[in-house]
């Protein structure tokens, strides 16, 4: 009796999407101890559940969590490339909510219990500087995080520290964040696994040189009406 062909899964995630995205992930390969918890974040593509997983996972990440919501994100994409805008909505709206939850925990917690905290081991005087810094341009620091590789989570508790306006930390991560989440979705729906490759390679300096030339032009505009 032939052998019955295994079913596919419900989202088209492969063991081989799988390892691909584990192999290729910057994080997985500077961080080996990390690939279980890759591998097992993943896993949760192949399931029914895929959808949750990714709120979950969007939203934890924001906070805390240390597996990057793009992994999940490109595999999904990958395995039902017509569902990308799906995933990207589901992962931008819920790391939205993740961040913002961060950033109102760390309003919370407030500036001077964090300065105090850091007295002990003679960082105040750079946590005041900092945070000072933050509140000026919080916008463009919590865009700067939305959009490239640094960690969005980091930022949205400092936002909170630093007591930026909610709005400012809602307008800037809703049009950065949908712009790196889109873009990966937006790249696999157009072009399917090649762009996989592209954005191992350039999809993270791509962001950071947006970022650059977004603030370049922003301050050329001041400038210049100055």
């Amino acid at each position: 009796m032939p052998n019955e062909k295994e079913p596919s899964p419900p989202t088209g995630v492969t063991d081989a999407i799988i390892e691909e995205e584990v192999r290729s992930h910057w994080l997985a390969r500077a961080f080996r101890p990390m690939r279980r918890l890759y591998e097992w974040v993943l896993g949760w593509a192949e399931t029914r559940h895929a959808g949750k997983a990714m709120a979950a996972l969007a939203y934890s990440e924001a906070i805390f969590f240390p597996v990057p919501a793009d992994l999940l994100l490109g595999a999904l994409c990958l395995g039902r490339p017509k569902s990308s805008f799906r995933w990207a909505t589901i992962c931008t709206l819920w790391s939205i909510l993740g961040g913002t939850t961060a950033m109102l925990l760390g309003l919370a917690i407030g500036e001077d219990r964090v300065v105090s905290a850091l007295a002990h081991v003679n960082l105040d005087d750079k946590a005041v500087l900092a945070l000072a810094y933050f509140h000026d341009y919080g916008f463009w620091a919590v865009a700067i995080a939305a959009l490239t590789p640094v960690p969005y989570m980091v930022f949205s508790w400092v936002a909170g520290f630093a007591e930026i306006d909610i709005w400012q930390f809602l307008l800037a991560s809703l049009i950065f964040r949908s712009l790196r989440f889109f873009a990966v979705g937006g790249l696999v729906y157009l072009f399917g696994p090649s762009a996989k490759r592209f954005m191992d390679r350039y999809f993270n300096l791509a962001t950071v040189l947006l970022m650059v030339l977004v603030i370049a032009v922003v301050v050329l505009v001041k400038v210049l009406r100055d």
